[in-house]
């Protein structure tokens, strides 16, 4: 398993394959990172798919509102249309570069209209440097990752069978 240097600061996704391991960034993106972590820890995440996952581009989820596979009312064709009861986060642009395993906060044309949901990059997307928040980083699992089913929606969806925080594990 990956070295975890800040369990407080490393968020474990299970996915049917087996564990995504991914480290946050709250010295990049603190607002980003902290409103993972209080989603996580609520269970917001769990149960949610992936409602967007293109190839060779990037996996998308976290509708916590619309995009909860094990709910009575869920409707893939309303997933990616909403975010949490929580406000909207203001953009949190840096440097770094959205490369393969990084986490990216999804968002509206509104650059401060994260909440949410986010994406994980399948491969080097440089387009999106200093257009979406970088918040996180895959350090294990990413092979996880490339095994998630493609489709804007997919028909038959993956999901996060649950995210934690590594410190509650």
């Amino acid at each position: 398993m990956a070295e975890i240097k800040d369990p407080e600061n490393t968020v474990i996704v299970e996915l049917k394959d087996g564990n995504v391991v991914i480290e946050l960034l709250p010295d990049v993106a603190p607002k980003h990172a902290e409103r993972m972590k209080e989603l996580a820890r609520a269970g917001k995440y769990d149960g949610v798919v992936f409602h967007r996952v293109i190839d060779g581009f990037m996996a998308q989820t976290g509708d916590v509102a619309n995009g909860n596979k094990d709910s009575d009312s869920f409707n893939i064709g309303r997933a990616g249309t909403g975010g949490s009861d929580l406000p909207d986060l203001p953009a949190e642009f840096s440097k770094l570069p959205h490369d393969r395993g990084t986490l990216g906060a999804a968002r509206s044309m509104n650059p401060n209209s994260a909440n949410s949901q986010f994406f994980i990059n399948f491969k080097d997307n440089h387009f999106l440097n200093g257009q979406y928040t970088v918040y996180g980083r895959v350090i294990e699992g990413m092979e996880h990752v490339d095994k998630i089913v493609r489709g804007e929606p997919p028909v038959d969806p993956d999901k996060m069978i649950s995210v934690k925080v590594a410190a509650d594990a």
